[in-house]
């Protein structure tokens, strides 16, 4: 057992299973005491399952750590609220708080239903808001706290049949800044991080690809072998991002994939012009291809016979 979270509460949502549960035992092995949040549902937000936090619960007190489970959605307010609640009645705190829980649903923008969308939102990027505002006034009374939310690089670069995925883990970016500034200057900082790993995500759209024609990206021929995308490889920067020692890390953007882990700008000019005055149309005809779209491809050109890229 390590001790660099010795004493501190943490709730981490969605942490039943995959990256979830490898930051939940990760912060327990650092000393943290636990509440182990899942609904037990499926990617796309199915069903209930209390038997996933139960094992992670489990998993935790069997190598001599404290951790409690929780079932609530943290879809709703009163949901968040009462994880939240049961953190301070079960540990007299809450330090830490990861919004990592998630679901998807995949379909073409235009077949989208109202309530796969609504749904989507709902988890991903309303919970991370309503957690968020549930956990604020006990960590503002406390001058302390570290929130570390669950984007993902499709926010910026999007991905086919994911619309309200991509939405929300944007709004996540936008949630996760306005908030940093918001309680940094209570000593509660808010970050981010856009993780590459195995997910049960991937596997979310395999009965559905047919109707579309969508193809697997294609492979660029033979690779060295790379590590494996263990969800547990994400942890370590989390827990990090959780500690005393990353008082002054804020508003910050962090992928972390494998061994990989880069600090990321989500906003930032490629390529710029400037001049006194207005822009004429004439300028810019002259202007844009040469200076600010020059070798720019369209990532999905027009076509007769249209084939998507699954996941781009």
């Amino acid at each position: 057992m390590g001790e660099c979270l010795d004493g501190k509460v943490a709730v981490v949502t969605g942490s039943g299973g995959g990256i979830g549960r490898g930051i939940v035992l990760a912060m327990a092995q650092e000393g943290a005491r636990v509440i182990v949040n899942d609904l037990g549902c499926s990617p796309k937000g199915d069903g209930e399952d209390a038997q996933m936090a139960d094992a992670v619960v489990s998993e935790i007190r069997l190598a001599g750590g404290e951790a409690a489970a929780n079932y609530e959605s943290i879809a709703t307010v009163d949901g968040a609220q009462r994880l939240v609640e049961q953190a301070i009645d079960c540990f007299g705190r809450i330090d830490i708080l990861v919004n990592n829980a998630g679901i998807t649903r995949v379909n073409m923008l235009w077949d989208m239903t109202e309530e796969e969308w609504d749904a989507v939102i709902a988890t991903n990027l309303k919970g991370p808001w309503a957690c968020t505002k549930a956990a604020a006034p006990h960590m503002i009374e406390q001058r302390s706290g570290r929130i570390i939310n669950f984007s993902s690089d499709m926010s910026l670069r999007g991905g086919t049949g994911v619309s309200p995925y991509s939405a929300s883990k944007a709004g996540v970016l936008g949630l996760t800044i306005t908030s940093a500034l918001e309680l940094g200057v209570y000593g509660i900082t808010v970050n981010a991080i856009w993780p590459g790993a195995r997910s049960r995500f991937r596997e979310a759209g395999a009965d559905w690809r047919g109707k579309y024609k969508l193809e697997l990206p294609a492979s660029d021929g033979p690779r060295r072998p790379q590590r494996a995308l263990d969800p547990e490889d994400v942890a370590p920067i989390v827990v990090y991002l959780a500690r005393d020692e990353a008082k002054d890390i804020n508003a910050q953007i962090f992928r972390a994939s494998a061994g990989n882990i880069s600090r990321v700008s989500a906003i930032g000019a490629q390529q710029a012009v400037s001049k006194e005055g207005r822009w004429t149309q004439a300028e810019l005809t002259e202007t844009v291809p040469k200076e600010l779209t020059p070798g720019l491809e369209n990532p999905a050109p027009a076509s007769d016979d249209p084939v998507w890229r699954w996941m781009v």
